[in-house]
């Protein structure tokens, strides 16, 4: 019970990665919000993690892309649950694409969702999270954000710049006990890598030491660590959850 009466806000938590974060938060026993556009297919999952943790969820939804919206639904959250000890910015999309060929639209969308999202969110969380004086803050970034990619410009930049984001603000607000950290996974099975075609993915395995993809549960057991007390010096960090794949 690492996360025993914490309570969590979790971006994009209705699938993928950001699902099986609410799952071990849950199983850890912390009481989870997770933000979403649509409440998801795993709800009897999480159903079952609460029990298991001895905690409960609630679904929000909201679009993390607008100001106004997403401000308003977090500042719903903080009011209901007395305060926040837990935030993970995890909500992300893909528009892959040649600098060439990708349009403005599409590098707008991938980094307002990705990047500028974390930031309405930590500026209202982090706030609260001053006041009390305690807190930890978790923003998904990935390899590519440290390394680039071909065809990824746009994600790419938008983790990178979450990388940024994430040492600015743990240098900002750590005298006041909170913690800014990132996780940045490598290679793993997901809704976004799915359909890559197989060339690709076998190419990527080729360079992961430990030889195999990652799985979500790998990322969100990471996650589940730097968001409990067992990690309480350790802040302004980026740990890449990839195999070894960046060594």
């Amino acid at each position: 019970m690492l996360l025993e009466g914490k309570k969590a806000i979790v971006t994009g938590g209705a699938r993928g990665i950001g699902k099986e974060i609410v799952l071990d938060f849950l199983r850890s026993g912390a009481e989870v919000y997770y933000i979403d556009l649509a409440e998801g297919e795993f709800v009897s999952e999480m159903k079952e993690a609460a029990r298991a943790g001895g905690s409960t969820f609630a679904w929000k939804k909201g679009d993390v892309s607008q100001e106004e919206e997403i401000t308003q639904v977090v500042e719903d959250i903080l009011k209901e649950s007395g305060g926040i000890d837990i935030l993970v910015n995890n909500a992300g999309i893909t528009r892959d694409g040649l600098i060439f060929r990708m349009s403005s639209e599409n590098w707008e969308k991938v980094l307002r969702i990705n990047l500028t999202s974390a930031f309405y969110i930590s500026r209202i969380v982090a706030r609260s999270m001053a006041k009390r004086r305690m807190g930890s803050i978790i923003n998904m970034a990935s390899v590519v954000g440290i390394g680039g990619n071909a065809g990824q410009a746009n994600y790419s930049a938008s983790k990178a710049g979450l990388i940024g984001l994430t040492k600015s603000v743990a240098k900002e607000v750590a005298s006041r006990g909170v913690r800014v950290n990132a996780v940045a996974p490598g290679y793993i099975e997901s809704d976004m890598t799915r359909d890559l075609p197989e060339q690709a993915k076998e190419a990527m395995l080729s360079q992961i030491p430990l030889g195999r993809a990652g799985q979500p549960g790998d990322v969100a057991m990471a996650v589940t660590f730097l968001a409990s007390d067992r990690s309480n010096y350790i802040t302004g960090q980026v740990l890449r959850v990839d195999g070894g794949m960046v060594i």
